[in-house]
């Protein structure tokens, strides 16, 4: 893979020794650059699990993806770095406090001193990697998140209004990216899928998170959230590339 068009691409210039500094400014550096979308799925594009479609879709055609697309690149930027990554399979969690199926979504282990919990593929989610250690409190721009195990399945959490809210559970199975290929087939297809049901691109920023849903731009600064309705297909285009550099064919 051409790692110097990679961090091009998400605009890196630092250190690239496989460290957790370096594992941490890759991974901020990720969700500034690639947005998390599923705009293919409704240009009846299909999204195929390749690491090479992968790559060349975000790299190449400078667009962005969803989990399996956006944590699948990722991984072979880290090992082509030298990190040890291992991919793994994760439920995400329902408001009614159930959990998906297994491989709905993709996350990453990256083996460095200690264990450490890479995500760039989960939307509005840790910025930075979480240590993989159990109860361990971990905060960043004004959130705090943790890990739980209960026998042997992980769950991340991050604490809303005083309250723990679930976002995934997940084991450390090593998988394979064809694993996750019935999935990544049903999220696109299905009815009962949310990515069948809207468009959205959504990046994250220094001061929150920018997000075009539909008809909807949605920017949140500092906490504070603003929404602007689009007029138009010529209008949405215009928004995806200038705020989300992203050129629909």
């Amino acid at each position: 893979m051409e790692i110097k068009a990679y961090l091009q691409r998400i605009g890196y210039v630092g250190e690239v020794r496989p460290t957790a500094a370096t594992l941490r400014a890759l991974h901020r550096a990720h969700l500034f650059a690639v947005p998390f979308e599923n705009l293919d799925i409704h240009l009846g594009r299909k999204i195929i699990c390749d690491e090479a479609r992968f790559l060349h879709k975000i790299v190449s055609e400078r667009r962005g993806g969803f989990c399996y697309e956006l944590n699948g690149a990722f991984a072979a930027l880290l090992r082509a770095l030298g990190f040890q990554v291992t991919l793994l399979s994760a439920r995400v969690a329902r408001a009614d406090g159930s959990h998906g199926p297994e491989f709905d979504h993709l996350t990453l282990r990256v083996d460095l001193e200690e264990p450490w919990l890479a995500d760039v593929g989960f939307g509005d989610n840790f910025l930075e990697p979480l240590c993989l250690k159990p109860g361990l409190e971990q905060r960043q721009i004004g959130r705090i998140y943790r890990l739980t195990d209960l026998e042997g399945v992980f769950h991340v959490e991050v604490r809303a209004d005083d309250k723990w809210k679930p976002a995934y559970s997940f084991t450390l199975q090593p998988r394979q990216v064809s694993d996750f290929a019935a999935m990544c087939h049903y999220q696109q297809t299905s009815p009962d899928s949310h990515f069948t049901r809207n468009r959205i691109c959504s990046k994250a920023t220094a001061e929150g998170r920018v997000t075009l849903s539909d008809d909807n731009l949605i920017e949140t600064r500092n906490g504070v959230r603003n929404e602007q309705v689009v007029t138009g297909d010529q209008e949405w285009r215009a928004l995806l590339q200038e705020r989300f550099g992203v050129d629909l064919p």
